[in-house]
């Protein structure tokens, strides 16, 4: 895939942020590509703007943790462009909360978003991909929060699920010419802390509304801060299209939390020291 211009790729969470980012870059570097958001009122206009600049876009608004709505995306962008290179699962939506907390709404909410799209995203595309022979590549969107559990929340748990697949999936499709990459962003300026503000219909009233006070508040308003404060999305975007064609399995924004990886399998080698010269009884 090092030449990607002419070539036709499909992105989630397409009407703003990481998404928008991604979708911009390929579409200046030459790339046909379909938007996909659950925001209907976003995407037209990120739509209209991309147009703007003669980019080759069009849009087509799902609600991706529903897989019929993901295959109905999918055969939208077979009726426009005949085939699809590039796979972008990049929706994703942001949760808190103890663990002993999680409303089984939110569990199906986050999840459905942040890990069985990318599930059923690979499933339809992927065969989609194959089929024309012209080779391929798939980019999921995780987080540094993928390979740093911090609080052990929804979020990161589906972020680590992401990593996984990604991994697993890369090594599957290599031989067939399809690369595989995980994005794993830091802080980027999107506007993820505020999720709940595109709750599904279906879920209205099963998840619960977001802090109004309290210390849950401060540290929504300190993330909210955090990502005010971050990364230009287009940069992102930039760098998953040099990902793209340089088909690196792994894409990070930044080093903030390089140190942070480094004590987490430095840990994990520790408990692989601790056993060490021991027999395993059989």
């Amino acid at each position: 895939m090092k030449d990607i211009a002419g070539k036709v790729a499909f992105v989630t969470g397409a009407a703003s942020g990481i998404g928008l980012g991604i979708a911009t870059a390929l579409a200046q570097a030459g790339v046909k590509v379909m938007l996909c958001d659950i925001d209907k009122a976003a995407l037209d206009a990120a739509v209209a703007k991309l147009r703007q600049t003669n980019a080759d876009v069009d849009g087509v608004p799902a609600d991706v943790s529903l897989k019929a709505e993901l295959q109905a995306a999918a055969d939208a962008v077979i009726a426009r462009y005949g085939k699809v290179h590039i796979l972008v699962n990049n929706a994703g939506v942001g949760s808190g909360g103890s663990y002993a907390r999680w409303p089984d709404g939110m569990t199906d909410w986050v999840i459905g978003v942040n890990l069985i799209s990318v599930i059923d995203g690979m499933a339809i595309f992927g065969p989609l991909i194959e089929s024309h022979g012209e080779g391929g590549h798939i980019v999921s969107t995780a987080s540094m929060a993928g390979l740093l559990s911090g609080s052990g929340s929804l979020y990161n748990v589906t972020k680590s699920g992401v990593v996984a697949l990604s991994e697993g999936v890369r090594q599957e499709l290599a031989p067939r010419g399809i690369g595989v990459s995980v994005l794993c962003p830091g802080f980027i300026n999107t506007n993820i802390a505020d999720s709940a503000d595109h709750i599904p219909e279906r879920l209205q009233g099963a998840v619960p509304p977001p802090p109004s006070e309290g210390p849950s508040l401060d540290a929504l308003e300190g993330l909210r801060q955090r990502l005010a404060a971050g990364i230009d999305p287009l940069y992102v975007g930039e760098l998953v299209r040099e990902g793209i064609e340089e088909d690196w399995p792994y894409i990070f924004t930044d080093n903030e939390f390089e140190s942070f990886v480094d004590m987490r399998f430095a840990a994990i080698k520790a408990g692989f020291d601790r056993i060490r010269g021991r027999t395993p009884r059989r």
